[in-house]
């Protein structure tokens, strides 16, 4: 694979002395040579790296990717995106978080999901599965969300809400289905006007928006889970790459945005800037919610040590996406670091996201 040139896109003042300035700077060219490295390698075939500390602001283009606008499917960072659309109903009055999500999903009873609240679904206790049992079948009759959010309601709950941690896109379905339910809008459309218009982010769509599919970059996905369709010869109809999975807007993982955008919706919770959620309410969305014990999650975000690289305190929150995404914040050190790649999350280990962001850590701590 041919090596393309670095996109320096912006740096802005320097940090601290020139002295601390330039090592910073030379640790960030560390992180950007981990990348330059894989698509070289012939490994990755796009990626963006954007690193953004007070008034210091990079971002830099690898292998194919056009420039730092460069759209990547998020994966599941797609998730807190979602729920953050959700939490402006919160600010709203329009629920609480010990609210039972049969208060406004009727049938969503028995069996134990009478005692599943808002809080469980956002924290990934609510007992549901991250993918169905018919997800494969789903995506290959090209269902809507209606279908897979109808099945989501039935299948059966894995443990008692609250008792156990379980990863669950399918638990940020439902409070999707909730924000739709509440609002009288559909996901797609509210994301779009609830946080990707009023944080300005213009390269940013909830499915495709007003983008074509041309505009975004290509998952890797003969390196893809088997969920996404991965080395499967007969899923080009329904893998990431997909018309129907592009334009689908899944809210467990189904956001298209640049690097430069999802550190914009970073900087909302990291400045407690209010500017769709109000400051109380993104610092409660970056607060772990789950008992002792149990894998600290804030509201559809994650957060704690395990949210960045070795190195990030443990204020750290954020999230990674298995289409090969990473992004986090930590407030310690005022930092943002995303890292959006072409090649999926399990090709490899380590995968060079982590590696570049591991520079990262060490260049601003």
């Amino acid at each position: 694979m041919k090596r393309r040139t670095l996109l320096k896109c912006s740096v802005a003042a320097a940090l601290g002395s020139p002295l601390l300035a330039a090592v910073q700077q030379a640790r960030l060219d560390d992180a950007a040579s981990v990348l330059t490295r894989a698509v070289a390698q012939g490994q990755v075939t796009e990626a963006v790296l954007h690193v953004r500390q007070s008034d210091f602001s990079q971002t830099r283009a690898f292998g194919t990717a056009h420039d730092e606008n460069a759209m990547f499917l998020l994966g599941s960072i797609s998730k807190p995106i979602a729920v953050t659309a959700l939490m402006t109903l919160f600010d709203r009055g329009e629920f609480k978080l010990d609210d039972p999500v049969k208060k406004f999903l009727p049938q969503f009873t028995g069996d134990g999901r009478d005692a599943v609240t808002m809080q469980h679904l956002l924290t990934h206790v609510s007992g549901l599965p991250d993918q169905l049992a018919e997800n494969d079948a789903l995506r290959k009759k090209h269902a809507p969300l209606s279908e897979f959010v109808a099945h989501a309601v039935r299948t059966p709950l894995q443990f008692a809400a609250g008792s156990k941690y379980q990863y669950s896109s399918m638990a940020i379905l439902l409070a999707a289905h909730l924000a739709e339910q509440i609002s009288k809008t559909n996901i797609l459309t509210l994301v779009d006007r609830t946080v990707l218009q009023p944080l300005g982010m213009k390269h940013s769509a909830q499915g495709l928006g007003r983008f074509e599919q041309k505009d975004l970059v290509p998952v890797q996905t003969e390196f893809a889970a088997i969920e996404a369709g991965g080395g499967d010869p007969g899923a080009k109809d329904w893998d990431w790459n997909s018309s129907y999975w592009r334009k689908l807007g899944a809210p467990w993982g189904g956001t298209h945005a640049s690097a430069v955008d999802v550190g914009k919706f970073l900087a909302e919770f990291l400045l407690e800037a209010g500017t769709v959620v109000r400051p109380e309410t993104a610092r409660r969305m970056i607060t772990n919610h789950n008992a002792p014990g149990l894998t600290p999650r804030g509201l559809g975000l994650n957060v704690g040590f395990t949210a960045g690289n070795a190195g990030c305190s443990e204020k750290t929150f954020g999230h990674t996406g298995s289409t090969g995404t990473l992004a986090w914040a930590d407030p310690a050190s005022r930092t943002i670091c995303v890292v959006l790649t072409s090649l999926p999350a399990r090709a490899v280990q380590p995968h060079p996201r982590d590696l570049a962001a591991a520079q990262v850590a060490a260049a601003v701590r």
